[in-house]
């Protein structure tokens, strides 16, 4: 997301500004319209992965446009510097902040990815994270690739969206209560909270591939967004550091299957992941120092997740390769 405050002693992330929906039935002011829209994300950013991989599994990149920010931010927001001319080829700004400022002058409240621009004003119309993997899954679905997959079965979402409040909480948010905190006192409460719950589900992942039913559901793509990020960032930025994510040998298999499931692994560029925490927090990091390793080889290695049997796509098919100007650097290179 990019915007967070303290209160007291703990985390607190700050409220949404524009919690706007894009809806297909007429029930808010944005209509579900191809090209339209450009989502904005940012590689380094949880929040913004999650939308990232579902618009993947779901093909809307043909309809959806995809702006990714750098991992480099200050005070005046998300920027484009990774792009030719540092600006955004779509939106032609600088700042993400330009885009919330056009849609509410004088904003001042969290300049967050992901965020959802409107292409032809380049105003933001939504940084609503918690509702765009629904609206892109259940609003969008007439523009889904043949073979997209159902991430929020009928008959599980309230198991969906029970689990998901925990690893928001717990996980998600946890981790960030953790390198975040102003006490020691928060900040072991966060701790022992985060690794409670990474215990407890990974007694449940022991004897089941994926967390709800036997497909991939939007739970595990929450829950591997963090567990990707962890040996790279949480683990030593955030003081997360009761184990590894390579010492939990569940997860760590858990999050090697869908590393290598396509629309999951083919996301991530671990430098700017480290680039971005390490670069940004000057607070936890002053020095800026980034950290070389770890090495990300081992996500490739084999996870033997098939034994547990499930359907990653259920009925559906894996999506194909991303765009050639949305690859990410391969391991290795």
């Amino acid at each position: 997301m990019g915007a967070a405050q303290s209160s007291t002693d703990e985390f607190v992330r700050e409220p949404l500004g524009v919690q706007e929906r894009i809806t297909a039935d007429g029930s808010s002011p944005w209509p579900v319209e191809p090209h339209r829209y450009r989502l904005i994300g940012a590689r380094a950013c949880p929040w913004a992965n999650r939308v990232i991989i579902v618009r993947r599994l779901l093909g809307l990149e043909p309809v959806l446009s995809l702006g990714i920010a750098g991992p480099l931010h200050d005070d005046r927001s998300w920027r484009f510097h990774l792009d030719p001319g540092g600006v955004d080829p779509v939106l032609g700004v600088e700042w993400l902040r330009e885009a919330y400022e056009r849609a509410i002058p004088g904003y001042d409240k969290g300049v967050t990815v992901p965020a959802i621009v409107e292409i032809s004003t380049g105003k933001v119309v939504t940084n609503a994270y918690q509702d765009l993997e629904f609206d892109l899954a259940t609003q969008w679905s007439a523009h889904h690739r043949p073979g997209a997959p159902d991430l929020f079965p009928a008959e599980h979402r309230d198991e969906i969206a029970e689990i998901s409040d925990l690893l928001f909480h717990d996980v998600n948010n946890g981790v960030y209560k953790c390198g975040f905190a102003k006490a020691q006192g928060a900040y072991q409460k966060a701790y022992d909270a985060l690794f409670a719950r990474l215990d407890q589900l990974s007694e449940r992942l022991a004897g089941r591939r994926y967390l709800v039913g036997d497909t991939i559901t939007e739970a595990d793509v929450r829950f591997w967004v963090t567990l990707v990020r962890f040996d790279a960032a949480y683990h030593g930025h955030f003081k997360c550091n009761r184990s590894t994510l390579t010492d939990m040998p569940v997860l760590w298999a858990y999050a090697r299957d869908l590393f290598q499931t396509p629309g999951f692994g083919d996301t991530i560029d671990f430098e700017q992941i480290k680039q971005h925490y390490y670069g940004v927090h000057s607070e936890i990091n002053p020095t800026g120092i980034v950290p070389k390793g770890p090495d990300p080889s081992g996500w490739l290695t084999p996870h033997g997740r098939e034994e547990l049997g499930g359907r990653p796509f259920g009925d559906g098919t894996p999506p194909g390769p991303p765009p050639i100007a949305e690859r990410v650097p391969p391991i290795g290179e």
